[in-house]
């Protein structure tokens, strides 16, 4: 495997790291800044609609720069955004700070998968890509535990200045290892929006904003759950992530092996349909007997985070499938939809606390993957892949 690839690994990493460790640090946030955990969740919202609408426009605009160089100086800008959070004097200073990163972070990613590609021979892209997207599983399954610890020992700010740390080497490996020159082609803003208009991505896209707004409604307030619906000790709170986040790395391996043998539609309704009711579950757990609790919610929490990677390959192997000449441009608007489920996921689960208890999370959660499993059953795609060759006609 090329060496360089790990390096491009480590920037998904720091931005894995900021992106769900924050689930543990919303408390304290809140606390710090003087507001309710509610509108500490609206920082989410923002990074994830900046991330989203922000990646293919810089992308856009950054295309045929040297790749090497960009690739430098998002992950330096991303650095200097997580030291500003962690200097941060309000709320919204801290906001903004976040604003930049995820600037900053939309453009790393979709470069970094470009020049992963452009570095590979061709029988070797799909590792490439899978690779530099592990950075991402690598910060879930011990990034996020990590900075959830180090925000328990030191607060919030020094977990920021660990994510800072992370996009330093980052910066510095790829400005040593990536030689210089590497260029891709013009694609223009339209052109990238356009392939929304390939038969099947749209319900795809859909299918995935679904999913990640169930499941970010539940992990994005994992810490209030954990502490206030469980009744666990706050002390715990890294121990779940890293439990959620075992799980997630297996099941993304899993995922892709499952895709293979029994074809990606089999495995996304799959993970589906368990991922529905394993969030029905964690809002059941807390109904058990006091001495099954702590037993049985961290068991759910290691399946559903099994689960809820599994989703990932098989979707983005689907995609590949309804368009492989344009597999960068559905791969990108994926993302988008990741990052927009992102921010829809912590709204609904804010609304949640605010009317209802932090019990309903889970429930709530969970009737966003019913409603993708009704479309994806709905939405054949060979149905829908012919009706867009009869207008292509």
């Amino acid at each position: 495997m090329d060496i360089r690839l790990i390096w491009l690994a480590v920037g998904t990493f720091a931005i894995g790291v900021e992106s769900f460790a924050i689930s543990s640090l919303l408390p304290q946030i809140a606390d710090s800044t003087g507001v309710t955990l509610t509108q500490a969740g609206y920082l989410v919202i923002a990074f994830a609609l900046a991330n989203a609408f922000g990646a293919p426009v810089l992308a856009a605009l950054t295309g045929t720069a040297d790749r090497r160089r960009t690739l430098t100086l998002a992950a330096l800008v991303f650095s200097v955004g997580a030291l500003w959070a962690s200097l941060s004097h309000g709320y919204f200073d801290l906001m903004a700070a976040r604003v930049l990163m995820a600037f900053s972070a939309g453009l790393y990613t979709a470069t970094a998968q470009a020049t992963g590609v452009a570095i590979s021979s061709v029988d070797h892209r799909a590792r490439a890509i899978s690779v530099i997207v592990g950075g991402t599983t690598m910060a879930v399954a011990f990034g996020a535990p990590l900075g959830a610890l180090i925000g328990g020992l030191v607060g919030w700010r020094g977990a920021y200045v660990m994510v800072a740390a992370f996009g330093v080497i980052a910066a510095g490996s790829i400005w040593l290892l990536l030689p210089a020159g590497l260029r891709g082609a013009h694609l223009p803003l339209r052109q990238r929006i356009a392939a929304i208009g390939i038969p099947g991505v749209p319900v795809a896209l859909l299918t995935t904003w679904l999913y990640m707004t169930g499941g970010f409604t539940v992990i994005i307030y994992i810490a209030a759950l954990t502490t206030k619906s469980i009744g666990l000790p706050a002390a715990l709170v890294p121990a779940v992530l890293l439990s959620f986040g075992i799980g997630a790395a297996i099941g993304n391996v899993a995922g892709g092996q499952l895709s293979d043998r029994l074809g990606s539609r089999q495995t996304i309704i799959g993970a589906i349909v368990l991922s529905a009711a394993l969030m029905f579950g964690i809002s059941g757990v807390a109904h058990l007997p006091v001495a099954m609790v702590g037993p049985v919610f961290f068991a759910l929490i290691f399946v559903w985070g099994f689960v809820a990677w599994a989703f990932l390959p098989p979707q983005s192997s689907h995609l590949l499938g309804l368009s492989p000449t344009n597999a960068p441009l559905v791969l990108s608007l994926n993302a988008s939809a990741l990052y927009l489920g992102i921010a829809a996921g912590s709204f609904v689960g804010g609304l949640v606390l605010q009317n209802a208890s932090v019990n309903d999370l889970g429930w709530i959660g969970g009737l966003f993957p019913v409603a993708a499993l009704v479309l994806t059953v709905v939405a054949a795609p060979g149905r829908e892949r012919l009706t867009g060759e009869m207008r292509l006609g």
